[in-house]
């Protein structure tokens, strides 16, 4: 039942714009909601719902502010779904893509997946609208056929504005560098299966700090719970900002090996030795994206080639060849070893 459930909604971005005037605006799109339908304002998301307690059946429809584009409807709509739709409701399976359509100068990327909470088996499709250097996502939920009438008719009614375009500049260096000056880190834990197994856990964390004189820091922690040090990398250097491209010219960079204090945790103890890194001069191409679902700005690093600074890709799915780095939280940032 679900799975014919999910193919009936993939199909409904098909007749966008066709229906009359839409009374309603949010963000970019204008539509006529479903009637008798609630209606929920959230940060970033306009919610419509109903339910049928006998029957025990209920539908969602769900709008998500719009967000720079990434230039690929395909990749818009996979950063969507990981954000706003897989991980929100816990789906671990890929969705079942269909074939991309376009009207009025979107390209429209639909997919759809089966899962199941609490109130039991469920469909879930997402719409990704691409075009005009932006990009407009919505989800239905529904646990029945009921509702689709009505989902096909909002769906229908739906209108985007294409946005302005705005003049283009190429800016001095010194203004570009400030585009991503700051602080931007990154963690990843041991997801081994003796780790998991054993419920221990080590960590890598890394960390540039961009300034806006065109130099940078990079940092890294490596903790390993049986391993008798923890790993200190530190990198310092110059950067240039051409278009999307970055490119990092290393001046020196060291790792040390540190002892645990007290002979235990990830807190440093003293230094016990250091060696000079390889100097990796990398161009990247970069661009600073919008997660709608964290409601966080990360700045996505992309490269050909992995390099020894990054560690290996965690792009995931939205973004081949790529590293994701954010703001960390304060008690997030590497703290330094004295």
């Amino acid at each position: 039942m679900t799975r014919s459930l999910c193919l009936s909604i993939s199909l409904l971005v098909l007749t966008i714009g066709s229906f009359a005037q839409a009374s309603e605006t949010f963000d970019i799109a204008t539509f006529t909601p479903p009637a008798g339908w609630k209606k929920q304002v959230k940060p970033g998301v306009v919610i419509y719902n109903i339910s049928n307690e006998n029957k025990g059946t209920y539908a969602l429809i769900m709008l998500f502010q719009s967000g720079d584009s990434s230039k690929d409807a395909k990749r818009d709509f996979e950063t969507d779904w990981l954000n706003l739709v897989g991980g929100p409701f816990g789906i671990k399976t890929r969705p079942e893509i269909q074939p991309a359509k376009n009207a009025d100068g979107w390209t429209i990327i639909s997919g759809g997946s089966q899962f199941e909470n609490e109130l039991g088996p469920a469909a879930v499709i997402l719409n990704t609208f691409s075009g005009y250097g932006k990009k407009f996502s919505s989800a239905s939920v529904v646990n029945s056929t009921d509702d689709i009438p009505a989902i096909e008719a909002f769906f229908g009614s739906i209108k985007l504005q294409k946005p302005e375009p705005g003049p283009t500049a190429t800016l001095p260096s010194s203004e570009a560098n400030t585009a991503i000056a700051g602080t931007w880190g990154v963690s990843h834990s041991d997801q081994s299966t003796y780790s998991v197994k054993n419920a221990v856990s080590g960590y890598i964390a890394r960390e540039y700090t961009f300034n806006a004189d065109g130099t940078y820091r990079f940092i890294s922690k490596t903790f390993e719970p049986f391993s008798t040090k923890l790993l200190f990398g530190k990198e310092i250097g110059t950067y240039r900002i051409s278009g999307d491209l970055l490119t990092i010219t290393p001046k020196s960079s060291v790792l040390e090996g540190w002892s645990k204090k007290n002979g235990s945790g990830d807190r440093w103890g003293v230094r016990l030795d250091s060696q000079n890194r390889k100097i990796e001069t990398v161009t990247y191409r970069f661009t600073k994206h919008y997660f709608s679902g964290i409601q966080t700005t990360s700045l996505v690093l992309q490269s050909d080639k992995v390099t020894q600074r990054d560690g290996p890709y965690v792009g995931g799915g939205a973004f081949q060849n790529a590293w994701i780095y954010s703001p960390p939280c304060e008690q997030c940032f590497i703290e330094m070893p004295r």
